[in-house]
C-alpha cells in the first residue's frame, strides 16, 4: 500500500511529530511505501491566490476554483501544487497528522486543502462523495489534543470530537470520495506522562497496523438522490 502522510506541527520534537514517525515506521516495517509531506519543514505555502496559476482563463476576474479546473486541465498549476498532488494520485491512503486548533486543524493544512484537492481533477459537478475523484483511496485523520475524552462525550462540555472535525472528515474527505477510517486521538497530550504518552503510540501503531479491519464512516450515496439531490425516498 502507498501511504501519504500530511503532518503540520511547527516544533519536530512535539508528541504529534512522534505520531508521524511512529505511523513511518510501523507502517514500512509492514512493508508499505510511505511518503511524508511536512508542511512546516516544507514552508508550504498555505495561501490559496492567483499566484497559484502559471496562465489564467479569466485575467480580469478570479474564481479560484474555475481557474484550477483550467489551470489543472492545461499543466498551469504552481509547481508545488503538481508535487503534492502526485502524492495524492499516489497514495492508496492519506494520513492527516496535525494538532487541534481551535476545534480545527492548523492554518497550513488547511491551505493545502484549499490548493492541492484542486476541482474538476477531484471534485465538481456531481462528483461527489461515492463518485467523487478520489474513492476507492482511504483516509485517516491523526490529532492530539489537551482536552480529556469526558470533554468530548455526547453531553460533554465540547461535544463530540467527530462532530467538531464534520468539516474536514466529511466535507472535505467523505465529499472527496475517500472511505474514511475514524479519526485516531492522543488526548490531553500537554498534561500526561511518558509512559501514558508512550502507551497512545502504541494504540496509534496498533491501529496502523489495523487499517484493513476499521469500519469506515458512512457518507450519502448519490444513488440515494435525485437529479436536483433531493431524497429519492420523498417522491410519491
Amino acid at each position: 500500500m502507498n501511504v501519504l502522510i500530511v503532518h503540520a506541527h511547527p516544533e519536530s520534537a512535539s508528541f504529534t511529530s512522534s505520531m508521524r514517525d511512529a505511523a513511518v515506521d510501523t507502517l514500512s516495517a509492514d512493508g508499505h511505501h510511505v511518503r511524508v509531506s511536512d508542511l512546516y519543514q516544507m514552508d508550504f505555502n498555505p495561501v490559496a491566490s492567483e499566484n497559484d496559476f502559471m496562465g489564467r482563463a479569466n485575467e480580469d476576474y478570479l474564481v479560484y476554483a474555475l481557474e484550477q479546473r483550467n489551470a489543472d486541465s492545461n499543466g498551469l498549476l504552481s509547481p508545488d501544487i503538481n508535487a503534492e498532488i502526485e502524492k495524492v494520485v499516489w497514495a492508496d491512503l492519506v494520513i492527516f497528522n496535525f494538532p487541534i486548533y481551535w476545534f480545527s486543524m492548523p492554518a497550513i493544512m488547511k491551505g493545502w486543502v484549499d490548493r492541492v484537492f484542486v476541482s474538476g481533477r477531484f471534485y465538481g459537478g456531481m462528483r461527489f462523495y461515492d463518485r467523487g475523484g478520489l474513492r476507492g483511496k482511504k483516509a485517516l485523520v491523526s490529532v492530539t489534543l489537551g482536552g480529556q475524552p469526558h470533554m468530548f462525550d455526547e453531553d460533554g462540555v465540547h461535544g463530540p470530537l467527530q462532530e467538531m472535525l464534520r468539516h474536514l472528515l466529511r466535507g472535505t474527505l467523505g465529499y472527496l470520495g475517500f472511505e474514511v477510517l475514524p479519526p485516531f486521538i492522543g488526548w490531553h497530550v500537554p498534561y500526561i506522562s511518558g509512559e501514558a504518552r508512550a502507551a497512545i503510540l502504541d494504540e496509534y501503531r496498533a491501529c496502523l497496523r489495523s487499517i484493513d479491519d476499521l469500519e469506515t464512516m458512512k457518507f450519502p450515496s448519490l444513488g440515494d438522490f435525485d437529479e436536483t439531490l433531493r431524497p429519492k425516498t420523498l417522491k410519491g
